[in-house]
């Protein structure tokens, strides 16, 4: 691939350092003004620096990161990102993790042995779950949510409070810590 190298670094607590990934980044090819970066403190957490970086890749270049866990907040993630990479035409390589690099045929092909391995966790986690619904319903146990009663005190303090005009559902749903759609079904308990 021919395009441009654009580097990813993330550190997921602000005791670590950035310094290393970028510098590895650095050495690896990839221009200064071409790294991107976050400070993840959770998996779910946003990532502007990503979308920044995934927006910035064109047909032809690569991205490169320190290591695989830096981008993908799960197998399955780090298997879409590198995925959608592959459409668009982008390379992909791992500093630290051997013999990833999708701009080679070898490193392709351990990409999508990685890629057949999630596959297949993917469908057993299915037939486990498949399995466990069909002997539950033998023993004739329901999934979901144990019905709320009217008698909860949850519910009887939302209903004495939405009658308060002047106190907004906002109010209440931090007040009491719960949801909107929460706030709703209690007061359908109600009526």
């Amino acid at each position: 691939m021919k395009g441009k190298l654009i580097g990813y670094a993330r550190v997921s607590s602000s005791d670590q350092e950035l310094n290393i990934q970028v510098n590895a980044l650095i050495q690896a090819g990839c221009k200064k003004k071409d790294i991107y970066s976050d400070l993840a403190t959770r998996a779910k957490s946003a990532r502007p620096g990503l979308e920044d970086c995934l927006n910035a890749l064109a047909n032809g270049d690569t991205l490169i990161v320190w290591r695989l866990d830096r981008l993908g907040r799960s197998i399955h993630h780090l298997i879409a990102v590198i995925e959608e990479l592959h459409q668009r035409g982008i390379g992909f390589r791992s500093l630290s993790d051997g013999p990833i690099d999708t701009t080679s045929a070898r490193g392709e092909q351990v990409f999508h042995v990685f890629s057949s391995l999630a596959q297949f966790e993917r469908q057993l986690i299915q037939e486990r779950t498949q399995t466990g619904l069909t002997a539950a319903r033998v023993r004739n146990r329901k999934g979901g949510r144990k019905p709320t009663s009217a008698d909860d005190p949850k519910v009887r303090l939302v209903k004495k409070m939405s009658q308060n005009t002047s106190i907004s559902i906002g109010d209440i749903c931090k007040t009491l810590n719960i949801s909107r759609a929460t706030y709703y079904r209690y007061l359908s308990v109600i009526e």
